[in-house]
């Protein structure tokens, strides 16, 4: 192995621990494996050395640890889930001209010149999922989230979307991080009636609003989920883990499934099924991560060295084969071109494409983090009274006045 790039190290800023500590784990998991596949490869005359941050879900940890890690010398820091723990790092790694790869769904209405975005935004992920819905179950969605930026961006966006439709949304509803009693979210919902519910809740949150809601589907066929699906942007298969028949009929939209049957994605898993053992479902936290470290490793050989500048303009300037697809990222905004994807979750506790997308998911979406591009704007554009439809016609309903 070459010694003029060693030990390299990278901080894997993750909570571990806290209200969304599966998916931190698993993004740890991922960014391991990455960093397990670089420093394998002889070609690449690159090591890398795994720095752990944990904050434990405490929003100001993030900044702290960013602090600390670029001081003790990575340049590049992997990590954060939420995006109020992203906002806390990004004026970091801004001001110490150092480098984030965030790697997680998000909002959008950000770019940075020191941020590398891996996760969806709301045109790779709300829209399509919007798109879908609509005309099948009706433009009346209850909107529930986590009660900080992510949660009231994507409900704002989710009004936007159904008003330019005809519709409404009947309710947008929030808990604090961590928050499980969720009993008058599901007595409003109860109440209410919408076509289907958008969450936006993240990890143990979620996880208590599904039981509640498979609870209410037992007791009233109304709400089961051939009828009134819970839909979700961030929904994984380690949240499936957790629920099991809970999670049953709803559906996510995701930039990587473990369902996905295509040469790539089984060459992946056999890999990591020696890493992880057979059997185990790869969720879009481990791949998204494991892909951002694949692409960090990859252009720091490239650049023979760990310089951020070199890097970035290394990684908006070709293509990387990843879990994700084949990625591209954008030297304008910085996020990468991913391929959306619709999927259910069945009682085996794994997601499953749904048949009646087919086509949708066959190449990657450009980012549009601003939603200025033509596709958003005509999606976000309120169409005429004349053209709009009630929400009840889009189920074949007949409306008397």
């Amino acid at each position: 192995m070459s010694s003029r790039v060693s030990a390299i190290p990278v901080t894997l800023l993750f909570s571990a621990a806290g209200p969304y500590a599966d998916l931190g784990r698993e993004a740890v998991a991922g960014a391991l494996a990455g960093i397990a596949e670089i420093n394998g490869r002889a070609d690449l005359g690159v090591r890398l050395r795994p720095v752990l941050a944990n904050p434990k879900g405490h929003d100001r940890r993030y900044a702290e640890l960013a602090e600390r890690a670029i001081r003790d010398g990575s340049r590049h820091v992997v990590g954060a889930i939420t995006s109020s723990a992203r906002k806390e790092i990004v004026p970091v790694v801004e001001r110490h001209d150092a480098l984030l790869w965030y790697a997680f769904p998000y909002e959008g209405y950000e770019a940075s010149e020191h941020a590398l975005y891996f996760g969806a935004c709301p045109n790779q992920h709300l829209l399509p999922l919007f798109d879908y819905l609509l005309p099948r179950y009706g433009a009346k969605p209850f909107v529930v989230g986590s009660n900080y930026i992510w949660g009231w961006e994507i409900a704002r966006i989710a009004r936007e979307l159904v008003e330019a439709k005809g519709g409404a949304l009947l309710g947008d509803r929030y808990l604090p991080l961590g928050h499980t009693a969720c009993g008058h979210l599901i007595a409003e919902i109860r109440q209410e009636r919408p076509d289907f519910i958008l969450s936006n809740l993240v990890g143990e949150s979620l996880h208590a609003f599904l039981r509640a809601y498979h609870a209410l589907g037992l007791e009233d066929d109304a709400f089961r989920p051939e009828n009134r699906p819970v839909v979700s942007c961030n929904a994984t298969d380690c949240d499936l883990t957790v629920l099991g028949r809970a999670a049953d009929g709803h559906i996510t939209t995701s930039t990587y499934l473990d369902a996905l049957d295509t040469a790539g994605n089984q060459a992946f898993k056999g890999r990591m099924a020696e890493r992880l053992g057979d059997g185990k479902a790869i969720s879009s936290c481990f791949a998204a991560a494991y892909s951002a470290v694949l692409v960090l490793g990859t252009a720091i050989a490239e650049a023979g060295g760990d310089d951020p500048a070199l890097v970035r303009e290394i990684v908006t300037s070709r293509r990387f084969e990843t879990p994700l697809g084949d990625l591209s990222v954008d030297p304008r905004t910085h996020h990468a071109g991913l391929t959306p994807h619709l999927a259910r979750a069945g009682a085996d506790g794994r997601f499953h494409l749904l048949e009646d997308t087919a086509g949708r998911g066959t190449g990657p979406v450009a980012a549009d983090p601003y939603l200025a591009g033509a596709a958003a704007r005509a999606a976000l554009t309120p169409r005429s009274a004349a053209q709009a439809q009630p929400a009840s016609l889009a189920r074949g309903l007949r409306v008397v006045k």
